[in-house]
């Protein structure tokens, strides 16, 4: 009788790390639900369109007294506009804006497209004038996210990145305990200069993926808790790693950007690392505790590699690296530079755009950088849709829709200006972070909740900070289900895990999330100056 097992490594190389690339993976097809709600999803969004604004009359949207307006940019437009020219405009921008939404959740056309199309018809309705709804493809924090897509293409060109992760896992991965501790490290390390989780899950997949084959879990039925763990973990952690830095991804760069400009000032790289970092690394090592003692807990087998010499296999994908050449080091210099000057940003002052703009230029420059245009890899259609998120948040800028619709909704419930503050911080952090279960882009929630957390701060008097920037802390968690995050969905079509083994691992650990999250309201954001005293 043939062993299953030993027939699927003859036809499967499980040690070969070219078999874990992502254009290797195998691609799913979408359920016929998903398939009907890209099918119904452009009639859906041209419905509530033309319902929104033209047929369905909103009171609260209409606006008498221009004191009632939270944004300048609002103000301006109200004394331009007339108390009936703005609502009009209040109600294209709130069609717009949930015509967007289904669009994006049902994905019936692609998110680069309906982003398109939300620019042009805040246009053509003139919501924005032509000139600012087009300039936010300039906005700096575009800017931020394109230099920073150079620099981790440089970390990437050069080997830089690999070659760390794969010395880390030879000289500390002696077990299956300190592998897991050691992922934890790459990716706080990763973190730091990748601003991509997408990029760092492509970095990662191959490695760790040869290394649950080596313990006896790879592609068919050969599946184990170690597999299970460690690309449930490693899913985890690029998502926190990314939760505990300003530059982590775009949408914490947009989220910073819109609190910035309701505070008339910064966001600070060094404000960010020192609220979050601390947080985020607690939660990696909850996140190994409860994946090592409860949710996968290896037998004796799965803590034993299974395949004889499998640990050699990457010593020798490390060793066609060769030695430490002249590109990796001036990349590594490069790049300490920069975390060098973000990390000091609220000492000299000079933003994280101009920071990434420099080392980018440097890092392109011939004959003294370490990579060339035609090797960067900037994925223009990511671009092109947080375009479109930034004119919405434009949009939401010069009608004041957010705040408009807060206060309305707080009216209509009679909740007075005297609520409590813990309160109002339990009910945004809580549905920040458990919208992630439903949305499928960071940056929509980030548009969508953080201009809210702003508008509830405005009314009740508290600091926009002291709500803003905690609801954007939890932009990050988006590893429950596979299509909660580009990552999720990537790290799926690995096979290792099931629907139910990511959603009992990743929705203990959003809890848990939340509940530190309360905590450090209480307790550390208050030192940072965060959160006010003496209000839970």
């Amino acid at each position: 009788m043939q062993d299953p097992i030993n027939e699927t490594v003859k036809k499967f190389d499980p040690l070969d790390m070219n078999n874990y690339r992502i254009e290797k993976l195998p691609k799913r097809q979408k359920s016929k639900f998903g398939k009907g709600l890209a099918i119904a999803g452009i009639p859906i969004a041209l419905i509530a369109f033309i319902l929104f604004a033209y047929l369905i009359d909103l009171p609260f949207l209409y606006v008498s007294d221009v004191s009632r307006l939270e944004s300048a940019s609002a103000i301006k437009a109200f004394t331009t506009l007339g108390s009936d020219g703005f609502y009009r405009s209040n109600q294209f921008m709130l069609a717009i804006f949930l015509a967007g939404i289904i669009l994006w959740i049902t994905e019936a056309i692609p998110n680069y497209l309906t982003s398109l199309i939300l620019i042009i018809s805040l246009v053509l309705t003139s919501v924005l004038p032509e000139k600012q709804a087009y300039a936010e493809l300039g906005h700096p924090v575009m800017w931020l996210n394109i230099m920073s897509f150079v620099l981790a293409s440089m970390l990437v060109t050069t080997g830089v990145a690999k070659r760390f992760a794969l010395w880390f896992i030879l000289k500390f991965g002696k077990n299956a305990s300190s592998i897991f501790i050691s992922f934890i490290v790459i990716n706080i390390t990763l973190s730091a200069f990748i601003s991509a989780t997408t990029a760092k899950a492509a970095i990662l997949l191959p490695i760790f993926m040869v290394i649950a084959a080596i313990y006896g879990s790879y592609r068919g039925e050969a599946k184990n808790n170690f597999g299970r763990s460690i690309v449930l973990q490693n899913l985890l952690n690029i998502n926190l790693g990314a939760g505990a830095f300003l530059t982590g991804s775009g949408a914490n760069l947009l989220a910073a950007a819109i609190i910035g400009g309701a505070i008339s000032g910064n966001i600070y790289f060094t404000d960010w690392m020192m609220a979050m970092f601390p947080i985020m690394v607690i939660l990696m090592f909850i996140g190994y505790l409860l994946a090592m003692k409860v949710f996968f807990p290896l037998t004796k087998e799965e803590s034993l590699p299974q395949i004889e010499g499998g640990m050699e296999s990457l010593r020798v994908e490390y060793k066609k690296l060769g030695k430490l050449n002249f590109n990796e080091i001036k990349s590594v210099i490069i790049f300490v530079c920069i975390l060098g000057f973000w990390a000091t940003d609220t000492i000299h002052g000079i933003s994280a755009t101009s920071v990434a703009f420099v080392g980018a230029i440097v890092a392109l420059m011939p004959r003294i950088g370490v990579v060339k245009w035609n090797d960067v890899d900037i994925p223009w259609h990511l671009m092109l849709f947080s375009a479109g998120a930034y004119t919405l948040g434009a949009g939401f800028s010069i009608t004041d829709l957010p705040s408009i619709s807060v206060n309305a909704f707080f009216d209509h419930l009679g909740i007075g200006n005297n609520t409590p503050f813990w309160v109002l911080y339990l009910l945004l952090t809580g549905v920040m972070i458990f919208s992630a279960l439903i949305f499928q882009s960071k940056t929509m929630r980030a548009m969508i909740f953080i201009p809210i957390a702003i508008g509830v701060a405005n009314r009740f008097g508290f600091s926009v900070l002291s709500l803003a920037l905690p609801v954007a802390f939890m932009i990050e968690h988006v590893y429950v289900l596979p299509f909660n995050s580009k990552p999720a969905a990537l790290l799926y079509e690995t096979d290792q895990y099931t629907y139910a083994d990511t959603f009992k691992f990743g929705f203990t650990m959003m809890v848990i999330s939340w509940g530190l999250i309360i905590l450090a309201g209480e307790t550390w954001f208050r030192i940072l100056g965060i959160t006010p005293d003496g209000v839970f």
